[in-house]
């Protein structure tokens, strides 16, 4: 297979980095793409053991020239977060190896325990797993990390958001004047920064999606120092373009029957929730390929950029 790359194909040089970190006598057997990564490329590793039985290891590589300037720093982060997790109670993929830099694989790369479940994209459920996100992101902000995360960055300006074609634009232009303001002061937690049904494995029998438990948490790249609303918010954001506007609202109030506790302040409640709703309008294009490709194939470009209108429009028109 040289010179073919497919997201299945491992290279020599990393399957001998990885090889380095196996047990005795296991080797890699089998390899399979994993979908849903939008800045890399997921890769599920089976790994002979020298008992004649397997068990699945995950690579994650940084392939796309636009991240590799961000690989090293997402690797670094990702790699202090799973350190920090291990033991809490919080199922998230054990580490097993990091090279940031790409000094031993063709890309940057990481390698970690596989943990068993899916994502669940579907609408059908979305009412029990809501609460379970809930009670799952309660849990992450609970951890006092010894060593705190650096502090969150909030990318989007006033300058950079992109308003949808068609989109309501007296409520976008005074969303758009909301994040004028400096940011509100808070009270820092432990922030997974990407919260999202689409890093959430559940364990959910399709007969009964009543009966879904989450298994894990992935993706913590972005892990960082912030305000408990700043991962609410992207949540509920997200779930307003997967499910409808209604999820986006409903989810902050899960999270605080969950116990988990925001700003005091309704208007800085307001900030965050505004500010992360701006924020994913840059990305409409990136976050709807992937759900297509898991099944969503209704979420086009321009679907996903009405629900985010209706979802701006309607946390405008929500009393602060």
């Amino acid at each position: 297979m040289t010179g073919h790359h497919t997201a299945a194909y491992v290279d020599p040089l990393t399957l001998a980095w990885v090889g380095r970190h196996l047990e005795s006598g296991e080797r890699v057997v089998g390899t399979e793409a994993l979908h849903g990564g939008i800045t890399a490329e997921m890769r599920r590793l089976t790994v002979g053991t020298a008992d004649g039985s397997t068990r699945d290891l995950v690579l994650r590589s940084f392939v796309d020239p636009f991240s590799m300037g961000r690989a090293e720093d997402w690797l670094n982060r990702e790699t202090d977060a799973l350190a920090l997790l291990r033991g809490t109670g919080v199922p998230a993929p054990g580490l097993v190896a990091a090279d940031p830099t790409a000094a031993h694989c063709t890309f940057p790369s990481l390698l970690m325990t596989h943990v068993a479940g899916r994502t669940v994209l579907d609408d059908v459920g979305v009412e029990t797993r809501v609460p379970l996100l809930a009670r799952q992101l309660v849990a992450i902000h609970a951890l006092r990390p010894a060593v705190r995360p650096r502090q969150y960055e909030a990318l989007t300006t006033a300058d950079t958001v992109v308003v949808p074609k068609g989109a309501d634009a007296a409520a976008w232009a005074a969303a758009i004047d909301v994040i004028r303001s400096p940011a509100p002061s808070c009270e820092g937690r432990f922030l997974h920064r990407d919260f999202q049904p689409g890093n959430v494995l559940f364990d959910a029998p399709p007969a009964r999606p009543a009966a879904a438990r989450i298994t894990g948490v992935v993706d913590w790249a972005a892990a960082s120092w912030g305000p408990a609303d700043l991962d609410v918010a992207h949540c509920s954001t997200v779930l307003a373009l997967l499910h409808g506007p209604a999820w986006g609202l409903r989810f902050t109030e899960a999270y605080q029957e969950a116990g988990g506790v925001l700003a005091a302040a309704p208007g800085e409640r307001h900030y965050w929730q505004v500010r992360d709703g701006l924020a994913c309008s840059e990305e409409v294009q990136a976050v709807a390929r992937p759900w297509r490709e898991a099944g969503r194939t209704e979420l086009t470009t321009r679907a996903v950029e009405e629900r985010l209108d209706a979802y701006v429009t309607a946390l405008m028109d929500a009393p602060v």
